[in-house]
C-alpha cells in the first residue's frame, strides 16, 4: 500500500519514510504544500499523512485540497495539541490525529488501524466512489472525457474553469472563499490577488449563466465567497 508523507522537517520525513519502508509500505515525500497537491493529484495513494505546519499552502488547505476529491485516509501529524486544532482538523474531513512528539509504534499502529478499518468498509459495503457524472439543474458533467452540457448542448470550459465549476458541483452547499478556489484550483499559494478568481468566474459566467448580473449557477456569498446556486444544489 501506498502512503504520501507531508513533512517539511526533512529528518523526520526520511524517519518516517525509512521506518514504513521497512513496514512493507510504499512511501513517496513532498515537503511543502503545494508539491504534496501535487503528488496527490498525480498518483494514487491508500493514506496520507499530513504534517499542519507546511510552508506554501497550509496543511489545511491541502487536507480540504484532498477531501475535494477523496476519500483516503488522511493522518494528520501537528505540534498542536489543542483541542480546537484536533477539532479542525478532524471536522475538516482528517480521520486522525497524532500529536509530536511522536513514537514510530504509535505511528504504525494509527495507520494500520485507519487502513484496516477502510478495508474493512470497502469488504463490507463499498468505498463511496466519487461520481463520474455530476448534475445541478440543467448542467451535466461527464468526469470521465472532461465535458459540460446545459440543457444538452456541449459548453467549452477551459481547465480552470471547468476544475472551479467541478468543485462547486462537488460540493454544493459549501460556500469556498476565492483563497481556498485558488489553493485548490490553481495549487498554489494565495497571495492576495483576487484578480485571477475574479476573471475566470466572470467568464464562467458569461457562458453558463442566461443573465451574468444574476447568476442562477455560480452565486456570490457576500462577504465570504462563491457557491452553487441553491435552486441547482
Amino acid at each position: 500500500m501506498k502512503i504520501l508523507v507531508v513533512e517539511d522537517d526533512q529528518e523526520i520525513c526520511e524517519m518516517l519514510g525509512d521506518f514504513l519502508k521497512s513496514e512493507n509500505f510504499e512511501v513517496a515525500a513532498a515537503n511543502d504544500g503545494r508539491e504534496a497537491c501535487r503528488k496527490f493529484d498525480s498518483q494514487s495513494f491508500d493514506l496520507v499523512l499530513l504534517d499542519l505546519m507546511i510552508p506554501g499552502i497550509g496543511g489545511m488547505d491541502v487536507l480540504q485540497h484532498i477531501r475535494s476529491q477523496s476519500v483516503v485516509p488522511v493522518i494528520i501529524l501537528s505540534a498542536k495539541d489543542s483541542e480546537t486544532d484536533k477539532t479542525l482538523g478532524l471536522g475538516l474531513g482528517a480521520d486522525d490525529y497524532i500529536t509530536k512528539p511522536f513514537s514510530l509504534a504509535e505511528v504504525l499502529a494509527r495507520v494500520r488501524a485507519n487502513l484496516r478499518r477502510i478495508m474493512q468498509y470497502d469488504a463490507g459495503q463499498g468505498l463511496r466512489q466519487e461520481p463520474e457524472v455530476l448534475r445541478a439543474g440543467g448542467l451535466v458533467m461527464d468526469l470521465t472525457d472532461y465535458t459540460l452540457t446545459k440543457n444538452g448542448s456541449k459548453i467549452e470550459l477551459t481547465a480552470k474553469e471547468f476544475a472551479i465549476l467541478q468543485l462547486l458541483m462537488k460540493n454544493p452547499r459549501k460556500v469556498y472563499t476565492k483563497e481556498q478556489i485558488y489553493s485548490m484550483v490553481w495549487k498554489d499559494a494565495y497571495l492576495g490577488d483576487e484578480n485571477a478568481v475574479n476573471v475566470h468566474i466572470s467568464r464562467l459566467r458569461n457562458k453558463l449563466e442566461k443573465d451574468p448580473r444574476n447568476p442562477e449557477y455560480v452565486v456570490t456569498v457576500w462577504g465570504i465567497g462563491y457557491k452553487l446556486g441553491e435552486c441547482h444544489e
